[in-house]
C-alpha cells in the first residue's frame, strides 16, 4: 500500500506551502514596517528645508554678500563714485569712503576726512585689517572685511539691501524620498590628509579629509571622501548625475552627524547648494575626483534660479 507515502507527500506539500506563505507574510510585514518605521521623517526634512530658506533671508546670509574686490598692491580707493577702484552700490555710502592700502600681504583702511566708519560699533579713522567678518568695518548698511581665495586677498562686501536678497523667490527641492537616506560605513584615515581643491574661481584651497564612506544607493556602490567639520561631524562636497541637469552645476554640500561605531547616516534629502549658487561674489570649493559621482541623486536642493 502507498498510503504512508501519499500521506508523506501531502504533509510535505502542505509544509512547503505554509513556508512560502510565511515568507510572503514576513516580507509584507517587513515592507510595511519599513514604510512606517519613521512616520515623522518627511516632516522633519521639510522643516529643515524651511529653516534653511528662512536663514537665507537673514542679514548674515549669502544673499547679502554683494561684492568681492581683489586687492592690488598700493592704494585701492572705495566709494560709490565710479572713479573708485572698488565701486559700492549707488546711494549706499559717500562718493569716496576711503582707501585700502595693500603692501606685503597686509591691508590697512584709511577713512576719508568727514566719513564715519565703525569697527565693532566704535568709530575708527584708520585700522589694519584682520581676516574675517568679525573684524569688519561698517558704514550705513554696508560691511567690508578681509577675505582670501587661495593665495589671493580681497575685500568682501555685505549689503543688507543687496539685490540678491530683494529678488529671493524661495528654494526649489526634489521631493523628499526616504530611499536617499542610507547608512554608510565610515573608514577614518590613520592621519588626517591635507587635500588641495580648486574653488570655483580657480584658486587652490586646502581642506582636511578625515576618511571616506562606503554605501549602496539604487543598487550601486558609492564611495565619497569626508571633510572635517565641527565637533567631529562630516562634510561632503559632491557632484552627481543631476549636476547641471536639475541641481547646481558645480557641486552640492552635505553634512552628517559624527560617525558612531564606524557607521554614519547619509541623507541626500538634506543636500544643499553652496553659496555660489546664489551670487557670483563667493568662493566655493569644487569636489575632488572621488566625489564626482555618476549616479543621479534626485534629492535635496535643486538649482537656484538665474544665479547658476
Amino acid at each position: 500500500m502507498n498510503t504512508g507515502r501519499k500521506l508523506g507527500y501531502g504533509v510535505g506539500a502542505a509544509l512547503a506551502f505554509l513556508t512560502v506563505m510565511l515568507v510572503t507574510v514576513i516580507v509584507i510585514i517587513g515592507a510595511s514596517a519599513s514604510s512606517v518605521e519613521d512616520p515623522g521623517y518627511v516632516d522633519r526634512v521639510k522643516s529643515w528645508q524651511a529653516e534653511r530658506e528662512e536663514n537665507l533671508q537673514k542679514d548674515t546670509s549669502w544673499l547679502t554678500v554683494a561684492g568681492l574686490f581683489w586687492l592690488r598692491e598700493g592704494e585701492n580707493w572705495v566709494g560709490t563714485a565710479t572713479s573708485n577702484d572698488f565701486v559700492l552700490p549707488e546711494d549706499s555710502a559717500p562718493a569716496i569712503v576711503g582707501v585700502f592700502k595693500f603692501h606685503d600681504r597686509k591691508a590697512t583702511f584709511h577713512a576719508e576726512d568727514g566719513v564715519t566708519i565703525t569697527q565693532d560699533g566704535k568709530p575708527i579713522q584708520a585700522v589694519e585689517l584682520e581676516m574675517g567678518e568679525k573684524h569688519a568695518i561698517a558704514i550705513n548698511e554696508l560691511k567690508m572685511w578681509l577675505h582670501y581665495s587661495g593665495e589671493r586677498l580681497a575685500i568682501r562686501l555685505r549689503d543688507l539691501n543687496a539685490s540678491y536678497r530683494k529678488e529671493f523667490a524661495g528654494l526649489d527641492w526634489y521631493p523628499v524620498d526616504p530611499k536617499f537616506r542610507v547608512q554608510a560605513k565610515f573608514t577614518p584615515h590613520a592621519e588626517e590628509k591635507k587635500v588641495e581643491m580648486l574653488n570655483i574661481l580657480g584658486d587652490i584651497e586646502v581642506f582636511e579629509v578625515v576618511g571616506y564612506v562606503d554605501f549602496e544607493l539604487q543598487g550601486q556602490k558609492v564611495r565619497m571622501e569626508a571633510e572635517k567639520a565641527r565637533e567631529g561631524t562630516l562634510k561632503f562636497t559632491f557632484r552627481d548625475g543631476t549636476s547641471g541637469k536639475g541641481s547646481y552645476p558645480a557641486a552640492r554640500f552635505l553634512r552628517t552627524e559624527a560617525p558612531e561605531n564606524g557607521k554614519v547616516v547619509i541623507d541626500f534629502n538634506r543636500a544643499y547648494n553652496p553659496p555660489c549658487a546664489y551670487n557670483p561674489h563667493t568662493t566655493c570649493p569644487m569636489p575632488t575626483k572621488e566625489n564626482r559621482l555618476e549616479i543621479r541623486i534626485e534629492a535635496g536642493e535643486k538649482n537656484y534660479g538665474k544665479h547658476s
